[in-house]
């Protein structure tokens, strides 16, 4: 299990997704609800770790606006490697000037952080599924293209460490 900070999306957008995890179940395909004693709430990760030291990355965050209202336009589904669905939005120069700054006062505070969600190599998404059959990917994605575009506004962030039951809400 991997630690996160965690940006939360408006009540339409997290209910809309919500509903597709739903599509997705009823076509035999375990969806991010099914995760996590169903806890899980859909966001878009701006850095992962093994493990985070709440206390450590909220001193390192102190001052920054984590939660930028910053407002998401899901236009495509993807796939990553071992059969991960998501939904991804347009990646503008606010959001990844956002997420710049946030991974700079961490680095700054000497927290590491996963390669792949580095500036220059993060792909922004909101994963749906971590477990898509591959017979059933092609139905997956079409479902989720019906449902798109998907407009949502950035409305909280946390730092998550589900493996060791730690949510902590940052402003």
């Amino acid at each position: 299990m991997v630690a996160a900070l965690e940006l939360y999306l408006d009540t339409d957008a997290t209910r809309r997704i919500r509903v597709l995890w739903d599509a997705l179940e009823a076509e035999g395909v375990q969806s991010m609800r099914s995760l996590l004693e169903q806890r899980h709430r859909p966001h878009v990760s701006l850095a992962v770790a093994p493990r985070f030291d709440p206390d450590r990355v909220a001193e390192a965050l102190a001052g920054t606006v984590v939660a930028a209202p910053l407002r998401l336009e899901f236009q495509h589904a993807g796939q990553f490697v071992g059969r991960v669905l998501w939904l991804g939005p347009a990646v503008t120069t606010d959001l990844l000037a956002h997420h710049a700054r946030v991974h700079h006062r961490l680095a700054r505070a000497g927290i590491e952080l996963a390669e792949h969600y580095q500036p220059g190599r993060w792909v922004p998404h909101c994963t749906l599924s971590m477990r898509v059959p591959n017979a059933l990917m092609a139905a997956a994605v079409r479902r989720c293209l019906e449902m798109l575009p998907l407009t949502a506004t950035v409305v909280g962030a946390a730092i998550t460490d589900h493996a060791r039951g730690i949510s902590r809400p940052l402003p």
